[in-house]
Formats: structure tokens, sequence, C-alpha cells
């Protein structure tokens, strides 16, 4: 078994919290920019506008489809009057 003088052990202590600083710091740099959604947006914008547009149409059946049940209406069959 090794032995490490005080020195040694303070050497590496202070090396280790300059490492562990300099992790935390970089850590944070990546959430700010994984949190940053205003990036997000303008990264992704295609994405978001077809995701919206897709998001519109189905609420927009949907809300459709229940306006048809509450209200009555129902579908007329062809070739029949």
């Amino acid at each position: 078994m090794a032995s490490r003088t005080p020195e040694q052990i303070r050497e590496s202590i202070e090396a280790n919290r300059q490492e562990l600083g300099t992790a935390v710091e970089q850590l944070r740099v990546e959430v700010v920019k994984l949190t940053d959604w205003r990036e997000q947006l303008r990264r992704y914008e295609p994405q978001v506008l077809v995701g919206a547009g897709v998001a519109g149409f189905v609420l927009g059946g949907g809300i459709a489809a229940l306006g048809a049940l509450a209200f009555g209406r129902r579908r007329r069959r062809s070739g029949r009057r």
C-alpha cells in the first residue's frame, strides 16, 4: 500500500477540485444551450411548423366530429334522398 504525504494529498484534492469546476462549467453551458427554447425553435422551425399544421388538422377534425355528434348531424348515404 502506497503512502502519500499530506502535501501530495492536498495537491490531489486541489487538482480534483479544478477538474470538477471545469466539468461543472461545461455542464452549465450545455444545459443553457439545451434549454434555450428560442434557439431550438429556430433550429427545428420546419418540423415545428409541420407539427403545428398536423395538430391543427387533427384538432379541427376532432372538434368537427364532436360538433356533428352534439348536434345530431349525420352523413347522407349516396344514392338515397
